[in-house]
């Protein structure tokens, strides 16, 4: 039971002598990096900072914050769209310490930390020529990106990062250390398969891996956005074919000053297909061949690159300090309402970073049953990502509205999901994140968070759980 009262400056002192790693409070040195994440709109002032060096400062992190009834918030790589990893006036949990990345190659497998990101296990996996799906953005932290599905390149071919999750080191809302697994708390494991860090922190993640690369097939195809209509439809057909090596995304946005782009289009919205291979690179070719034949591209930079460039070819483009906000509804098809709408709405994006992104899923996805793990949107084959980037916030208005008009024009071709990791608002679209698995994560709450200590994330409140 809480003792809701106020903490005293003397338990803050106490709280650094039990903790191996930092703890920050306001005016500290580190402070206010530790609280700063990649979307800018978010700012918020966490009463201390804790940077853990192992799963014994969270367990001290957590008994502190239950004892003194603090808001607890956990950051991995800290660029979660709706700033889940920062809370104002509680504990911020903060893993940048724990990053380490131990793979095992025999097994095909690797012990990632929490802080970790897609640069650092793609670094260390694909010294042996091996990978695991996830983030497409190197900055992007495992943890995040795992604990509401993790949708990547690879996803195609081998399914979503948590359908390679072996298991998990958890520390639960008693501040109890446990492994989940098949074989060990397997609701608990079941749960945090998708639920998004509503059950519990986790200190340490136990991937599959896969032979990929050193190199395949990627790069961005160009085109006037004239002719998105007639690309799009083509590329939706293209698509429902295609072998599960590959993956092709279609974004609308204003052309970026990189060097393949001729200057005098740069600024100008385009419409750009990403295309991946995962196989035999002759094999890729041919099949991206008919893709690359599409109209008259304005550029075309597909070549063989090697996995782990592929995977930060977009960074400059989302990099930390921005204002951001996002929606993203699920499709089972495209079709010409849902394209209309499309080109509609990027035709008239609020700035020049703002896109329109349409990620191809499918394949070995959704060959996973829906009720298998907390991720239920297994009949999904495309994400429509609505995504305002911005640098003003005098423009908070016009780009957020822009996102949720563009959202709500697209429903009517929806499913009525969203993929978590993708929604910018803090809370209100359990539902949808979670669809008919929510009344199973209820019953998992209540047994391990009944109190609801890990609140801010897409929420699954307890049954008994009252805010007031």
């Amino acid at each position: 039971m809480s003792l809701n009262a106020p903490v005293d400056e003397s338990e803050y002192e106490t709280l650094d002598h039990q903790i191996h790693g930092a703890v920050l409070q306001p005016g500290d040195d580190g402070y206010d990096e530790a609280r700063s994440i990649w979307n800018a709109t978010i700012d918020r002032e966490p009463a201390v900072v804790v940077r853990p060096t192992g799963t014994a400062d969270v367990v001290t992190a957590v008994a502190f914050a239950r004892k003194y009834d603090l808001p607890l918030s956990v950051k991995g790589g800290g660029h979660n769209v709706a700033g889940n990893a920062i809370c104002d006036d509680g504990l911020t949990i903060d893993f940048s310490s724990m990053t380490s990345v131990r793979v095992d190659p025999e097994a095909q497998t690797a012990r990632v930390g929490p802080g970790a990101t897609m640069a650092d296990l793609d670094h260390e996996t694909q010294a042996f020529g091996l990978a695991t799906p996830g983030g497409v953005i190197s900055t992007t932290g495992v943890a995040g990106v795992t604990l509401g599905g993790g949708i990547g390149w690879l996803s195609r071919k081998y399914g979503l990062s948590i359908d390679n999750l072996r298991s998990v080191d958890v520390v639960t809302a008693d501040g109890e250390p446990v492994r989940a697994s098949d074989e060990e708390n397997q609701e608990l494991f079941w749960a945090i398969r998708g639920g998004s860090g509503n059950f519990g922190i986790v200190t340490s993640f136990e991937f599959d891996l896969h032979e990929v690369g050193p190199e395949v097939l990627f790069g961005p195809i160009v085109y006037p956005y004239e002719d998105a209509p007639d690309l799009l439809a083509r590329y939706e057909e293209f698509t429902r074919d295609v072998p599960r090596e590959c993956a092709v995304w279609a974004n609308s946005v204003a052309a970026p000053p990189l060097p393949f782009i001729p200057e005098d289009v740069h600024g100008t919205t385009v419409l750009v297909l990403m295309g991946f291979y995962a196989g035999n690179l002759d094999e890729g070719e041919a099949v991206l061949e008919p893709l690359r034949e599409f109209g008259d591209p304005i550029a075309d930079a597909v070549e063989p690159t090697r996995y782990t460039e592929a995977q930060r070819l977009m960074d400059d483009l989302y990099v930390e300090g921005a204002r951001n906000y996002w929606k993203a509804p699920n499709f089972r098809a495209l079709g010409e309402g849902t394209i209309d709408t499309i080109v509609e709405y990027a035709e008239r994006a609020p700035t020049p970073q703002s896109e329109i992104l349409i990620h191809q899923v499918g394949g070995a996805v959704n060959d996973v049953p829906s009720d298998a793990t907390a991720y239920p949107h297994r009949d999904t084959e495309f994400i429509v990502s609505v995504a305002a980037r911005w640098e003003e916030p005098t423009k908070d208005d016009v780009c957020i509205e822009w996102v949720r008009a563009c959202h709500d024009a697209l429903a009517e071709g929806a499913t009525g999901g969203t993929y978590v990791n993708f929604e910018g608002d803090h809370e209100g679209r359990e539902r949808n994140a979670y669809g008919e698995n929510y009344d199973r994560l209820v019953e998992a709450k209540n047994e391990y968070d009944p109190e609801n200590r890990f609140r801010l994330n897409q929420n699954v409140k307890p049954a008994d759980y009252s805010s007031n």
